[in-house]
């Protein structure tokens, strides 16, 4: 049966579309999970996810994950999976593009009490 509800998902034209920084669109959906762009710029907060482990990819540009013991710089190409309860903050000193995979519940801002960066309905591109 063919189904012409599926199509491929263009990643430079969707990253077009976003203007702003630390703030997740949902570009598709599959078992539970989304796939999300955003563009970061600058630290984010610290925190963590009690129950989510969240897949860091970077697209364009470069970004730090800083971990309480070490921080990994992440280049286009590379990617990084924080387990759960793992506290970690995104570092971005110029723009990059990122696409995450994480599952549907998963809020940005993690443990943190909500805030102006929390998003808790995202946009679907």
């Amino acid at each position: 049966m063919k189904d012409n509800t599926i199509e491929k998902v263009k990643l430079e034209e969707k990253f077009g579309l976003i203007n702003d920084h630390w703030n997740p669109r949902i570009v598709g959906e599959l078992n539970g999970q989304q796939v999300k762009l955003a563009k970061f710029l600058g630290p984010f907060e610290w925190h963590h996810h009690e129950h989510e482990d969240e897949f860091f990819l970077v697209v364009k540009g470069s970004f730090k994950m800083e971990l309480r013991d070490k921080t990994i710089t992440l280049n286009p190409g590379e990617f990084l999976i924080v387990p759960r309860g793992v506290e970690h903050r995104p570092v971005a000193d110029q723009e990059a593009e990122v696409l995450m995979f994480e599952p549907a519940t998963t809020i940005n801002t993690g443990n943190l009490p909500q805030s102006e960066r929390t998003r808790t309905n995202l946009e679907t591109l």
